[in-house]
């Protein structure tokens, strides 16, 4: 019994892939993503909910992805659980003192 031999031919393609910078967004943009009005995110940016640096008066404001996730959150802490803006800059600033904290603990358990 013959068998016919099965001849399989491979290519070798090399592709070049330029880096990129993590993806940023223009104000109106990221509000658009998040489904906000622009002034809201202006807002939240006077509160200082995305750091000290946008809340800066004539700062540049561009997002990247984790400010759309922190958008989002605020949104829905906002609309879903009736948290109101002073509550909500309260949580954002526990949440990044938690950050802070763990990041140290991190560094000093040389993880």
């Amino acid at each position: 019994m013959s068998k016919s031999a099965v001849v399989e031919r491979y290519s070798l393609m090399i592709v070049r892939v330029a880096e990129t910078g993590p993806a940023t967004y223009s104000l109106d943009f990221a509000a658009r993503l998040a489904g906000v009005h622009p002034e809201i995110l202006r807002y939240y940016c006077r509160l200082g909910l995305f750091g000290e640096r946008r809340a800066q008066p004539g700062a540049e404001l561009v997002f990247d992805d984790g400010a759309l996730l922190e958008l989002r959150r605020f949104e829905r802490y906002r609309l879903h659980h009736r948290v109101d803006r002073k509550t909500l800059r309260l949580i954002c600033s526990l949440k990044r003192e938690v950050e802070r904290l763990q990041a140290e603990l991190r560094f000093r358990s040389g993880s």
